[in-house]
């Protein structure tokens, strides 16, 4: 029979004692149990203290000496593991090492949620993977961040009244390394605020020697096998840096702006043969090629294989065509054909071998091609072209019209689609190979529906362009003959020294050369990371042998293609392997409404003021719990609640040491270490409450672990917050003061004593990944620790468990909520202790009678007038 079914007796008076009444009250038609209020006999029992010794070293404070755990011990923590050498790899574990390469962080970059996110999940990982007793290796770096730095520095400079053109080329580099030696360690210090356990003894940068050494060496092996090309295509052209940018450093917003509809005459015509075209850029007009119409729009079919005079041009004839890529629907269902300045455009002149025709010098002023329009700036001339149009009765009409506009993610301004002699990476042999690693399994990337868009991307894949104008970053490893035409004669070298020597054999001993200008795109040295971090090209490199492939990749799902599938197809092209075998992608950190966090929506939330707020592991702890690939809203209350979660941790640790035997209570340790609770024979023989909690300890243990190799963050975090909160806080060390302060048997006292000690340590290593810093502060506290939390084993899995007690304590746990329930809805005083009856069968009355101490502490009973039955008592009708 189930103790769900006890319940209040239906009909009966309190003691004549007490001033109350219950009114009749019915939990069950068979089975009930009768309360009634009295005084207690138990006594209040002061808690033992004990000196802790933690505090010997200044790193350590225990709970006994502070009220709740201090933020600010953080720091002191972080440098007393990193002076211990806790976060190199250990080669004596014999095991697969676990390896992760941190994404690098820009080098002028300051921490952010982003950062926070990334930090916390991969630190979480490798945490975990040591405990686990495997080497790990967490690989930490920056990267040069080419535009960005470049920026900041010409920034820099301007305040001073220097431009870069002035200084020249060795001048700002000079500057550049400056500033970088200066500035550049502010992210890598704000990441180990975070408790990153990063070997920083392999701290790298991307223009770090070794690392250039690689990136040319990746750059003449791609140019060697017919990879690498010259040519002029469509890039993304940045009119104010002066440079081609990726597309990931393009950002999109919707603008107002404006819909221009403009006539084109039809050559040869009457005044009314014209064509309307709506255009939202008028200034391109005269890169205009052609005039497209759909095949099926009758409208215009008659002008077909007909030539339109483009506006402004001097009479200048452009083809009349057909082709379905035309939308009848938007606007006049007339298109202009523009190939030097829009990506579609170029896409279908190249398909119809229309010519290219650019009217924009790099600075995004218009250049001769638009007449008297040169010189001016694309803005101003739009603005001027329009009032022109008017004037000779060109301008039909102009109308408001929303705008994606593509703006630079670094500098702000409108990106101008522009075609550009760049060098480009052949793409497509080498996405073959990295969707095959996917097929055969060799990679999984997790959330799974992620591999679809990997599949999709690499499949539609377009070739790289490489090359951006710039001064900082890993110049081109390409050398031009003086007075050859460059892009027929030139030469790839790993050094000024080689290309001179090649030159000179080519075209005898006094041959000039000079270098290319530009640098690689920031994205090509970072294609590399997994391996030119570990010694790559060199392959007998320690690191390289012992550390490549990695394990993890994870990042955002925002750069899945940008980053990662460039790493897979590179890893494969020059190791043979696949970088690593997971990947990981998190998903953005959004406001609590959902919103994406903007300085312009003033909902940014810094990292550092959270952690000075609520602590670091609560920021951790909150990061972790989300879902992968799935975005998280950050709210205030999920930190305080976290920070709570954190001063619970605290409190109970404190509780612990303060039941625990003095340290120097030699034979009372000694009896605590005997107990193991590894057997099935030492669990049964636990009494209910405490074969219940470690029972549910050793379930939990297997299901947080299995979490963890599924990677599963947010699982674990749930699984250890329910069971050390709804379990272990609320119900078992409630239960333990029945043994501490009432058994008066010191067998008794001495169980609960281990049990406590044996839960709460387990609890802090299956939450160290999570809450790292909190929990080697109470790990020390605790008497008699060997080593330090970080480096302790993981709980072993597969103990012993007993389900048929885990149920016997719940229904007592549903018996305590039943009185308790009953006390709330009667309104008895929290401080009294009442009497009850309790029916139940012959089985059930044994184990719960067995447990009336902790029953009667739970559910605040009086121990002398607790009465077990197995039927209900008979009651008499109260005389009046």
């Amino acid at each position: 029979m189930s103790l769900h079914q006890i319940a209040v007796s239906h009909s009966f008076l309190l003691s004549s004692r007490s001033a109350y009444t219950l009114n009749p009250l019915l939990f069950s038609k068979r089975n009930r149990f009768r309360i009634s209020l009295s005084h207690s006999r138990f006594t209040s029992i002061k808690h033992r203290s004990f000196a802790v010794a933690v505090s010997d070293n200044g790193i350590f404070t225990s709970p006994e000496l502070a009220k709740s755990f201090d933020f600010t011990s953080e720091e002191r923590i972080y440098n007393w593991w990193l002076s211990q050498g806790y976060f190199r790899p250990k080669f004596d574990w014999e095991s697969d090492p676990f390896v992760i390469s941190m994404p690098p962080p820009n080098v002028t970059g300051s921490l952010h949620m982003g950062h926070a996110m990334f930090v916390t999940l991969e630190d979480i990982m490798v945490r975990y993977h040591r405990m686990r007793g495997r080497p790990t290796l967490w690989l930490p770096g920056t990267d040069h961040a080419g535009i960005a730095t470049q920026l900041v520095v010409e920034r820099m400079l301007a305040s001073e009244g220097i431009k870069r053109v002035e200084l020249g080329r060795d001048e700002f580099e000079k500057r550049v390394w400056e500033w970088k030696e200066k500035y550049g360690g502010t992210i890598t210090n704000q990441i180990k605020r975070l408790g990153a356990s990063c070997d920083w003894t392999r701290e790298c940068f991307t223009l770090d020697e070794q690392l250039s050494r690689a990136v040319i060496e990746a750059f003449i092996r791609l140019h060697e096998k017919g990879l690498i090309y010259q040519g002029s295509y469509m890039v993304n052209w940045s009119p104010k840096l002066q440079t081609a940018v990726s597309d990931l450093e393009v950002e999109y917003s919707e603008e107002p702006g404006t819909l221009y509809y403009i006539k084109y005459r039809v050559a040869g015509g009457s005044r009314s043969d014209f064509l309307t075209i709506a255009t939202t850029r008028p200034e391109t007009l005269f890169g205009d090629v052609a005039i497209a119409v759909h095949p099926q729009d009758e409208r215009y079919s008659k002008y077909v294989g007909k030539m339109a005079i483009v506006p402004m041009t001097y009479g200048r004839h452009v083809p009349i065509i057909s082709d379905k890529y035309v939308d009848k629907d938007f606007g006049t269902g007339v298109l202009k054909i523009s190939p030097g300045h829009d990506h579609n455009d170029y896409v279908l002149a190249r398909k119809l071998g229309l010519p290219i025709l650019n009217v924009m010098n790099k600075d995004g002023t218009l250049n001769e091609v638009a007449g008297l329009y040169c010189g001016l700036d694309r803005f101003e001339a739009r603005k001027k072209l329009w009032s022109d149009l008017e004037e000779t009765d060109l301008a039909v009409k102009k109308e408001p019209h929303s705008l994606r506009v593509p703006r630079s993610q670094r500098g702000g301004e409108v990106i101008e689609p522009l075609v550009s002699k760049q060098w480009f990476v052949t793409m497509q042999p080498l996405a073959e190979k990295a969707l095959l690693a996917v097929e055969k399994g060799e990679l999984t990337i997790i959330p799974e529906r992620y591999g679809k868009i990997y599949n999709h991307w690499l499949t539609n894949i377009k070739d790289w362009c490489i090359s951006r104008q710039l001064w900082w970053g890993h110049r081109i490893p390409v050398w031009y003959i003086v007075g050859k035409d460059c892009e027929e004669e030139y030469i790839v070298a790993r050094s000024a020294e080689e290309a001179l020597r090649k030159a000179r054999d080519k075209y005898g001993k006094d041959v000039e050369v000079y270098q290319d200008p530009d640098v690689l795109d920031t994205w090509f040295s970072s294609a590399l990371w997994p391996f030119s971090t570990l010694g790559w090209p060199d392959e007998l490199a320690e690191d390289f042998k012992r550390f490549y492939p990695t394990t993890m990749l994870e990042t955002g799902h925002d750069i899945l293609f940008f980053w990662v599938a460039r790493m897979v197809m590179m890893g494969i092209e020059f190791t043979g392997t696949v970088p690593f075998s997971y990947v990981y992608l998190h998903g953005l950190i959004r406001d609590s409404q959902g919103h994406k966090m903007s300085k312009t929506l003033g909902n940014v939330i810094d990292p550092l003021d959270t952690i000075k707020e609520y602590g670091t592991d609560a920021l951790r702890f909150t990061l972790a719990l989300g879902t992968a690939g799935q975005d998280l809203n950050l709210s205030t209350e999920r930190l305080t609640a976290n920070k709570a979660f954190t001063n619970k941790l605290w409190n109970a640790g404190k509780f612990v040491l303060q039941v625990l035997p003095n340290r120097d209570n030699v034979s009372g340790w000694q009896n605590i270490e005997a107990c193991k609770f590894n057997t099935e024979g030492y669990l049964l023989r636990l009494p209910l409450p405490e074969c219940w909690v470690v029972s549910k300890l050793h379930m939990l243990i297997d299901a947080v672990t299995e979490s963890y190799n599924k990677f599963f963050f947010g699982d674990v975090g749930r699984e250890i917050y329910d069971f050390f909160w709804g379990d272990f806080a609320d119900w078992y060390i409630e239960a333990s003061k029945a043994r501490l302060y009432h058994s008066g048997d010191d067998s008794v006292v001495l169980v609960a004593q281990t049990v406590l000690l044996y839960v709460f340590e387990n609890i802090l290593k299956l939450i160290h990944p999570f809450m790292p810093f909190v929990t080697e502060e109470l790990w020390q506290a605790l008497p008699n620790r060997r080593e330090a939390l970080i480096i302790s084993s993981w709980p072993q899995t597969s103990l012993p468990r007993s389900t048929d007690l885990v149920k016997r304590f719940e229904n007592l746990q549903a018996l305590t909520r039943a009185i308790r329930n009953a006390r709330a809805e009667y309104s008895v005083e929290p401080a009294k202790r009442i009497t009850a009856s309790i029916v139940g069968s012959e089985e059930v009355i044994q184990y719960i009678s067995e447990e009336k101490e902790v029953l009667a502490l739970l559910s605040k009973l009086d121990l002398d007038n607790i009465h077990f039955a197995d039927s209900p008592p008979v009651h008499r009708e109260s005389s009046q």
